[in-house]
């Protein structure tokens, strides 16, 4: 052999040879406890197999070309159908289908014809006679030749059946993606062995030039793993994303146990996220309907209730194929804070930040809806404006901490004294006003307002003989006026004649 036909021979199958066993190698490193990945790598050593025998027949004398091609390259061709058919029933999740006793025995009685071609020669399975053409040590394509050729075609049908069955029940468009392509693999493999299997081209091509429709195939899977990573569980582009995203970002099997999380969802769920329970269960009904549907969750705002604390959540959802199952990637945001905020925002638009009562706003509103209602009904409505006298005192003599804890008490009087019977409310500074309904009578009101001052005094002992108290205005619809702003303009006479008369 001179240089140019080695150099020829490094090409035609030392390349193939390196391709297979990087394909082998890196497929098996990403996961060597994955039965696809053991599987795939296996694929990928058995044709690095039958490149090597071709590279080892062709720099040997052709007298060896039928031992070699019967005892080696039939023998790891046979077994190759069973391998395949193992890897695309386990990827399809078929194998939970068939019965235990079956699976995955029965992928590997090939190695029974092994074994039976190995005693018989292989005359049936495998060219026994080869001829001599320039660099070449062509195969004579005799019947037993294009009996392997139509066997190995018509394997390459039945391996349509799984994926075809796969991809009629995939529900995520991921996955249908990725056994249209592993479809679309086969079928160009079929068409290489056809065009390249059956046709002799003499010494312008190596010999079985079909044996190259496994680069082909084995293109197909690792163009499918790197574009779907269906064989990785992370792609290492985002890892770092999916570590130091602040969020919590949960990956949840179809039964809702955690599978997977980042350090933002340890540190919202803490133990539950270490122990892979089920997540579920603290979920709404929504987002398990949806879940159970496979609708994307876009924005959702949640309340979960989780050890004794309950959390505002703002849930994004979606899904995912992972490891040959669905999964859902669930996104929760924790914006108890910001709803607090929010929630906050909105009590102060009609509350006092002081004395935490209703305002003047608010007041007003509700005053006006129970005039019409007591309109409506024929009820009365008694409405009391109160003042804090000698306040200034307080605040002067004792500051004015102990001027707003005298404001703070009054609001909490007031608003325990009138229950569900009305409103109370702050004015400003040192006035407050309530509004009674359901037709309190004279004798009810006054029995408040006695409360009212007394329960305030009893507080006020604590500093002592300061001329501090209650001065109370009561004015009555529809007995005094009819409209609410009459009504607290005669309360507030009737307060500042109180004041009057207590001076």
């Amino acid at each position: 052999m001179n240089i140019q036909d080695a150099f020829t021979l490094l090409f035609t199958h030392g390349i193939p040879i390196l391709f297979f066993m990087y394909m082998a190698t890196d497929v098996l490193l990403r996961n060597q406890k994955k039965t696809e990945h053991i599987l795939l790598s296996l694929i990928a050593v058995c044709y690095m197999l039958l490149f090597v025998e071709e590279y080892v027949r062709n720099q040997v004398s052709i007298e060896y070309s039928p031992v070699l091609s019967s005892l080696w390259l039939s023998s790891v061709g046979i077994v190759i159908p069973g391998i395949c058919f193992h890897f695309l029933i386990k990827f399809s999740q078929l194998d939970k289908k068939m019965p235990r006793f079956l699976y995955p025995y029965i992928f590997y009685l090939p190695l029974l014809f092994v074994a039976v071609n190995l005693a018989s020669g292989a005359g049936f399975i495998a060219a026994q006679e080869f001829t001599q053409a320039g660099l070449w040590k062509l195969p004579v394509y005799n019947a037993g030749y294009y009996i392997a050729m139509t066997a190995s075609i018509f394997t390459d049908l039945i391996y349509l059946i799984p994926l075809l069955i796969a991809k009629s029940r995939s529900v995520i468009p991921e996955q249908r993606s990725i056994y249209n392509q592993l479809i679309w693999g086969v079928a160009v493999s079929i068409l290489w062995h056809v065009a390249f299997g059956y046709i002799n081209y003499g010494d312008t091509l190596p010999p079985y030039p079909y044996l190259y429709s496994g680069i082909v195939w084995c293109y197909f899977l690792r163009h499918t793993m790197k574009k779907h990573d269906f064989l990785n569980l992370y792609d290492k582009r985002f890892e770092k994303l999916f570590q130091l995203n602040p969020d919590a970002i949960l990956l949840i099997d179809s039964s809702g146990r955690i599978k997977n999380a980042n350090p933002g969802a340890s540190q919202l769920f803490g133990s539950m996220v270490i122990d892979n329970v089920r997540i579920t269960h603290l979920l709404d009904a929504e987002i398990k309907n949806r879940i159970t549907s496979k609708v994307p969750i876009k924005q959702y705002e949640s309340e979960i209730q989780h050890n004794g604390k309950r959390m505002s959540l703002l849930v994004n959802a979606d899904y995912v194929w992972v490891d040959n199952e669905h999964h859902v990637l669930l996104i929760l945001r924790d914006i108890t804070a910001q709803k607090q905020h929010q929630e906050e925002i909105r009590f102060l638009a009609y509350h006092d930040p002081l004395t935490r009562l209703p305002n003047r706003r608010y007041f007003y509103e509700r005053l006006d809806e129970a005039l019409q209602y007591a309109e409506q009904h024929r009820e009365t409505v008694a409405l009391l404006l109160i003042d804090l006298d000698k306040l200034k005192i307080l605040n002067d003599t004792r500051g004015h901490l102990a001027g707003d804890e005298a404001l703070q008490k009054a609001a909490q009087i007031l608003q325990e004294t009138i229950g569900d019977r009305g409103v109370a409310a702050r004015m400003g500074g040192d006035e407050f006003i309530v509004f009674i309904g359901r037709s309190p009578s004279p004798q009810d009101v006054q029995n408040t307002i006695q409360q009212m001052q007394h329960q305030f005094a009893s507080f006020l002992v604590k500093y002592g003989s300061l001329p501090l108290g209650m001065s109370i205005g009561v004015s009555y619809y529809p007995a005094d006026a009819a409209e609410g702003q009459a009504l607290i303009n005669l309360a507030d006479h009737a307060m500042f004649e109180m004041k009057r008369l207590r001076a």
